[in-house]
């Protein structure tokens, strides 16, 4: 299911997106997003960047994390400037892995490294829900 909440004047524009936790919801979701971000006019740099930001988040809440995960977008100010601001909250993180089924370190680990170099600014917020990491991507 997706909400998306369209309004003018001071209230900005938000899209939000439940994530299944199954197989499969990365590229549904990052689909979703793709549609979204065409109507809304983002450049074709801008939407590849912001959809590589949302799998990364995506796939760490779906890995590492217990479900609900949800995607929201929303426009933030950076600098100045307009930003899309990408988050992804998760009810926190699911109980760590023994060695035998941890992920081989040479084939992951540079998610947050990638949305770090992608985005102006990001972080995390944890709260009594779970946790919330978020990033701002320029969209001007």
């Amino acid at each position: 299911m997706t909400v998306q909440l369209t309004s003018v004047g001071p209230t900005p524009v938000v899209h939000v997106c439940p994530v299944p936790h199954a197989a499969g919801a990365v590229p549904t979701v990052r689909g979703q997003v793709r549609a979204v971000l065409s109507e809304w006019g983002l450049s074709a740099d801008v939407t590849m960047d912001v959809l590589v930001v949302v799998s990364e988040l995506l796939t760490n809440a779906l890995v590492h994390a217990l479900p609900p995960a949800t995607l929201r977008l929303s426009w933030v100010r950076v600098e100045g400037c307009r930003a899309l601001r990408v988050e992804v909250s998760d009810a926190g993180p699911s109980l760590t892995a023994d060695a035998d089924t941890a992920p081989d370190p040479d084939e992951h680990g540079r998610g947050i490294g990638i949305v770090t170099a992608l985005s102006a600014r990001c972080g995390i917020r944890i709260h009594p829900g779970g946790i919330t990491h978020w990033a701002d991507l320029h969209a001007a």
